[in-house]
């Protein structure tokens, strides 16, 4: 029964994320283009990285080692929390479009550390 529910959880988280990457890449479209190769790339780089580590942590069975890609997916949505605010900040996007994106990055870092709660306690 536990591992059908990690099962169902892990599979919210990442329809989630998929949820995020859709709203992220509809939004750094509008970006300027001076910021292609900049902020986007960084923006871009950090949630497929961190698509990365949540299907290596969806997939591996050492507990250990499933801490630790989600230590780094924790660090990397983070890393994208800051990225959102320089894009609010320099208003390349507005305060709708950093509300919703920040909601979207809160639901799934708030799924997260409850997965690692329920790791660290096994």
């Amino acid at each position: 029964m536990e591992k059908t529910q990690n099962n169902k959880s892990n599979l919210i988280i990442y329809q989630k994320y998929l949820e995020l990457i859709y709203y992220t890449n509809d939004v750094v479209k509008k970006y300027p283009k001076c910021e292609t190769f900049a902020l986007v790339k960084e923006i871009k780089s950090c949630i497929y990285s961190s698509l990365r580590l949540l299907m290596y942590a969806i997939k591996v069975f050492n507990k250990q080692e499933k801490l630790k890609y989600l230590s780094e997916l924790d660090i990397n949505l983070n890393l994208l929390k800051v990225y959102i605010r320089l894009s609010y900040k320099y208003k390349y996007i507005s305060m709708q479009n950093y509300q919703t994106w920040s909601n979207h990055i809160t639901n799934i870092c708030n799924m997260l550390g409850a997965w690692i709660s329920s790791c660290q306690k096994k």
